[in-house]
């Protein structure tokens, strides 16, 4: 009895071992990339902040058609006292899709209102930063 069972685990175990396998290689079209790697595809250029709304353009410098790419805008709150911040941390943050595809060396503004507006208040201000979190690059299919 004991004999039966560990056949049929041991067939269980080799059978999810090949499933992870080739699992694993066909989600390998998605990577992680480090911030030069990004940069040497897509640049963020005349960047603009004017009360909170965000407005700019991405330039796709690779020779492939770039789609869904997210944005990360964070609204850091600078306390103008570090040493005695208030209570309350108005900061925020968000991931912003641009909609459209962007062609070979070709460029999609881009414009970004928070809702509701950033809060207006005293005894600090907003720093904004834009980066680039993720794109899809189309590659053409070659035939072989």
């Amino acid at each position: 009895m004991v004999l039966k069972y560990s056949r049929l685990f041991g067939g269980a175990l080799i059978w999810s071992a090949l499933f992870a396998v080739l699992f694993a290689h066909s989600a390998g079209s998605q990577t992680v990339r480090e911030r030069a790697e990004i940069a040497a595809v897509l640049a963020i250029e005349k960047l603009s902040v004017q009360e909170g709304v965000v407005s700019g353009e991405i330039y796709n410098r690779s020779s492939h058609t770039i789609r869904d790419v997210q944005l990360f805008i964070r609204h850091t709150w600078l306390w103008d006292e570090e040493f005695k911040p208030g209570k309350d941390d108005r900061g925020t943050s968000i991931y912003f899709a641009l909609p459209k595809e962007i062609p070979p060396g070709g460029r999609l503004p881009f414009t970004y209102s928070p809702s509701p507006p950033l809060p207006k208040a005293s005894g600090g201000r907003f720093e904004t930063t834009v980066a680039i979190a993720g794109y899809a690059e189309v590659v053409p299919q070659t035939k072989q």
